[in-house]
Parts: structure tokens; sequence; C-alpha cells
């Protein structure tokens, strides 16, 4: 049985107020790097949460950064000091689930010469952190639920149960509320792990961040491999562009890694989709376009500035071409040029009919 001096000792350490941060956190040195508001109300919450010694839920999809979080909640928090143990939930096997997270005694199994400690006992005094909890076997829910119930555990061939000191963070890229409506994953287990939650965004959701991210990544490579290199204007456009990555933050930084790696130069090429009517400028020291090069670039932007402004009025006006030009200040038949030269005539005709 749990002694009481071993669930007071728990109780004890819960109770222990979380040190107050004195100032924002440093969170580039916690590699949790952005600006965009959707992730600095993150930021804010994965601050607020490190302060209070309480089980905490992290969503995201891959590649978002949820160990990252994990970590930050961890360091920014009064278990600072003490060790924090990642398991990945999806590699342990059920035959090895309890063994692995309990730990076992001398003779438990076949090859246990000696008692070994498990992941909770190495994470005494700090926090166990259940990546990819999605991916647990019911029988291995049942063992979670257990433990995370009031933190009570009893190595694999064990007479006692012991007491794990530990906070418990989680994670998972799935939806556990409709894995529960669909009796895959444990109810109960979700109502134990999700008192607290934070869902991280995707990068296309982080609007300037991946600029800022790409850039901080290829500073880090310079410092690594001692070779001074920049990110070219076309690549910076398309970042600016926006991407759908797939593989959020983890995708973009194996992007820029192999680019770095790859560049034959001083200038670094990503290759993704360039946003419409781009035309990059040259660097400094570079050799200077000709006066026709140069036109054709002004020629290009001024295109595309034409045939987005007729575009959004036309789309204003509903297709009406009298209002769309009298929006502009135009005569109609002068706008109407502009609407034949790009090409619009459709969405001009496109109006409905009036009354």
């Amino acid at each position: 049985m749990l002694t009481a001096t071993g669930r007071q000792g728990h109780a004890q350490h819960s109770a222990a107020p979380a040190r107050e941060p004195e100032s924002e956190p440093d969170w580039a040195a916690l590699n949790l790097i952005g600006a965009s508001a959707s992730f600095r109300r993150v930021l804010a919450s994965l601050c607020q949460w490190s302060r209070v010694d309480a089980t905490v839920l992290i969503g995201g999809e891959t590649g978002t950064g949820k160990e990252l979080a994990a970590r930050a909640i961890h360091y920014l928090g009064a278990r600072q000091d003490g060790p924090f143990v990642p398991v990945n939930c999806g590699a342990i096997t059920d035959s090895l689930l309890e063994a692995e997270l309990f730990g076992h005694v001398r003779g438990a199994f076949t090859d246990a010469k000696q008692d070994a400690r498990g992941m909770i006992a190495l994470a005494q005094g700090g926090t166990l952190f259940l990546d990819e909890v999605d991916s647990l076997s019911p029988r291995a829910q049942a063992a979670i639920l257990r433990f995370v119930q009031d933190h009570s555990y009893r190595p694999v061939g064990g007479a006692r149960f012991q007491c794990g000191d530990v906070r418990v963070i989680a994670a998972s890229n799935a939806d556990l509320e409709a894995l529960a409506a669909e009796g895959r994953f444990r109810r109960d287990l979700l109502y134990r792990l999700n008192l607290l939650t934070v869902t991280l965004p995707p990068l296309r959701e982080r609007e300037g961040d991946a600029v800022l991210l790409a850039r901080v990544f290829t500073e880090r490579l310079c410092r690594q491999y001692g070779v001074p290199r920049t990110l070219d204007d076309a690549s910076l456009a398309a970042l600016r562009a926006g991407q759908p990555w797939p593989g959020n933050v983890r995708e973009l930084e194996h992007r820029v890694h192999r680019a770095f790696l790859t560049a034959q130069g001083q200038s670094i090429t990503l290759g993704l989709p360039l946003p419409a009517g781009f035309a990059p400028l040259p660097r400094a020291g570079t050799t200077a376009p000709s006066p026709i090069a140069f036109a054709r670039a002004k020629a290009q932007v001024i295109a595309e500035f034409e045939r987005r402004y007729v575009l959004d009025l036309l789309a204003e006006a509903k297709g009406n071409l009298s209002l769309a030009a009298r929006l502009a200040g135009k005569e109609r038949s002068r706008f109407g040029k502009l609407v034949r030269k790009y090409g619009l005539q459709r969405d001009a005709d496109a109006r409905p009919p009036r009354d």
C-alpha cells in the first residue's frame, strides 16, 4: 500500500508555489520564436501554466513544437531544477510499457537480472512528458490512467506501491475528443490529461513568422558551419506570400538547412513557389541591370498593381462596370479599357441584372 508519508510528500510538492517570472521569458533561448498574434497568445498560456503544478495537454499538428512547449512549461516553473523526461508513447510496445514507465524488480520476468528504475522514477521531482498519447493501446491507456489519477504506481514484480512526485505533461497531434467519441481513447483518461490545455497554431496561420524563423535558422547555420550566407529575395518573397507547410516549423527548418548546404555561393534559394508578378531586385555589389531590364521589371510591378486594383473594384461593385468606374474616379470607357487589358471582362459581365 501507498504509505501516508508518500502521499504527503507528493501533496507538499504539488502545493509549493511556482517561481514568479521577474520579466518576459527568453523565448529564443527556449527555441520558441515568433511574433505573430496567434503565437504570442500561446506563449502567454505557456507562461501562465508554468506557474501552477498541474497536468497540461498540448495539441497541435506535427512539427509545431509541442515538446519545446512542454520544456518551456518545465523550465519556467517551480520544477525547473528537476529532470525533464520525455516518453515517446508510440515507440513503446504493450509488453514493455509498464516496465519502461514503472520499472521492475529483479526476477520479475526473463532477463530481469536486477532492479531497474522506470521513467517515472527518473523524472522524480521534475516533469514526465508523454508524447503521442493518442498512440497508446487500450491496455496502455489503463496503466497511464491509474498513475495519472493519484501518481501511485507499482514496479513490475514489486509488492509495494510507490509515489511519483512528477508533473505530467502530455501531447498529441490527433483530436483526442474525436478519438474518445469513436471509442478509441478513454474519455476518463482524457479528462485527467486536459486539466489545462494549449494548442500550437500551424505555421501557415502564423503571419510573418516563417520569414522570422527562416532568418533565425540561417543565422544559426552560419555560426555552425562558419559560412556567411543569406536568403535570396525570391525566397523571402515566397515566405511572405505564405506556404501550406504541412510539416510546419520542422519542415521549414529542414528546407533551410538543405538549401544552406547545397548553396553554391552566399545566396540561399529555398525553391518555393513565387507570388504572381514577383521581379527580384539586384543585390548591392552586383552588375546593374540594363535600362530595358529595369523598365520591364517596373512595368511588371505596375501591371500587377493595376490588375489587382481593377479586380478588387469589380468585386466591390459586384461586377457593375459603371459603379466600379465611379469608385475609381475614372470615365467608364477608360476604366473599361483597363478591364479588357487584363482580361477581366468576365468579372464585369458577371454583374447582377439591373432592376
